[in-house]
């Protein structure tokens, strides 16, 4: 077991501080200003490289694997969170299931243009009154019409579909089947009409990168856009989460780091009785409570992504990791919180903002219930965590 520095996964993490410096902190001021969406900021995380580590050079990737993935979610999330939300778009969740569970055509039209930051991408799984139970509580149709199916329906939550250019969406193909009705789809929703993608107000998250409902009425998605066999939706959806739990726990991991490094700095610098507020004991303790905690979140992490890049299963490690990730962050930020007192709520310090993102991140790609279920089944021998086939990372088919 080797716990080195690796040079490669440094390098990366320059990579991203040189893209933040250069494209994102002199930017975003003017786009949380506007509200626009910072196009040329994600095509230049896409030049970067920062979409491309689990693909092949063949598809504009770098192939440098999973745990880069993990070091560049990590990274993005503690200099700028509201950034994080890309590495799912972009880099996982949407171009990487596409790439798992398309056809070859669907791969190579689609994954390049995502991962260079060509197009925008989404993830359109949860629907109103769903959250937990995704396929058990859908409700949006695609009825075969021809060779398209029509879509109807609504989802919630979706971050970038107010902006995407491609997604990948979910609805019951046959609605009295239950879980075994939902079909994956591949949509372009700037191609035809009856789509309609209405942001949600987040306070205080970003204002440029944004999380939407999204309506669907008669939106019409050819047949060779589908994903897999009719009824395949919820695996697929199932197994892109776990991918999705590896940019999320990284997300959340920066996120922890972020609110150490500002809980840190304050205590060293704010006095109360003649010294500092870092030399009382009931500030130390919990910072050597994060400090260790984010430690071993990190590991967990990196562990997953081990994994991952060597085709070993990893939804035991994937449950772990993220529930994990969730307590570690939620400890960051309430420490800090602590620390700061009621500067915490100042906007001079961005408590309050990474306080936000960690409440927001816990939620997303399976809540800490939803992973303790998971893991507590597993390991009561009820229900193998790692039941589940391992999908080809390479897809060598191509």
């Amino acid at each position: 077991m080797d716990f080195s520095e690796d040079p490669v996964l440094d390098a990366i993490r320059t990579t991203v501080q040189r893209v933040y410096e250069s494209e994102i902190a002199p930017n975003i001021g003017q786009y949380e200003s506007s509200g626009d969406f910072p196009y040329s900021i994600i095509r230049a995380m896409g030049d970067a490289g920062l979409f491309g580590a689990a693909f092949p050079d063949e598809f504009g990737g770098t192939g440098a694997g999973f745990a880069a993935v993990a070091a560049i979610a990590e990274e993005i999330s503690r200099l700028s969170p509201g950034f994080g939300y890309a590495m799912n778009m972009q880099a996982m969740t949407c171009p990487f299931t596409i790439f798992n569970w398309g056809t070859p055509e669907q791969a190579r039209k689609y994954v390049p243009e995502l991962i260079s930051g060509r197009k925008i991408g989404m993830f359109a799984l949860t629907e109103p009154g769903g959250g937990s139970d995704p396929g058990g509580a859908m409700r949006t149709t695609a009825r075969r019409d021809g060779e398209s199916y029509v879509l109807n329906g609504s989802k919630i939550w979706i971050t970038f579909s107010n902006a995407a250019d491609i997604g990948v969406l979910f609805a019951k193909t046959d609605p009295d089947a239950g879980k075994r009705g939902i079909s994956a789809f591949i949509v372009e929703p700037k191609s035809a009409p009856g789509y309609n993608a209405r942001p949600i107000d987040m306070r205080p998250l970003s204002n440029c990168l944004r999380s939407c409902e999204v309506f669907l009425e008669d939106f019409r998605v050819p047949v060779a856009n589908r994903l897999g066999a009719e009824g395949d939706g919820l695996k697929i959806a199932l197994n892109a989460l776990e991918y999705g739990r590896l940019t999320v726990s990284g997300r959340l991991v920066g996120l922890a780091q972020a609110c150490f490094d500002e809980t840190l700095r304050y205590a060293r610098e704010r006095e109360v009785g003649g010294q500092t507020i870092g030399h009382y004991q009931m500030i130390q303790h919990p910072i050597a409570d994060v400090a260790v905690g984010i430690d071993a979140a990190r590991l967990m992490l990196q562990r997953m992504a081990w994994l991952m890049d060597n085709g070993e299963r990893s939804t035991r490690a994937a449950a772990r990791a993220k529930y994990l990730a969730s307590e570690v962050a939620q400890k960051a930020a309430q420490t800090a919180r602590d620390t700061f007192a009621a500067y915490a709520l100042a906007e001079e310090y961005p408590i309050n903002k990474l306080t936000a993102y960690v409440n927001m991140l816990t939620v997303g790609e399976g809540t800490p219930n939803v992973q303790r279920v998971l893991i507590a089944e597993d390991a009561l021998g009820f229900k193998d965590a790692n039941r589940h086939p391992v999908m080809n990372p390479l897809r060598k088919s191509l």
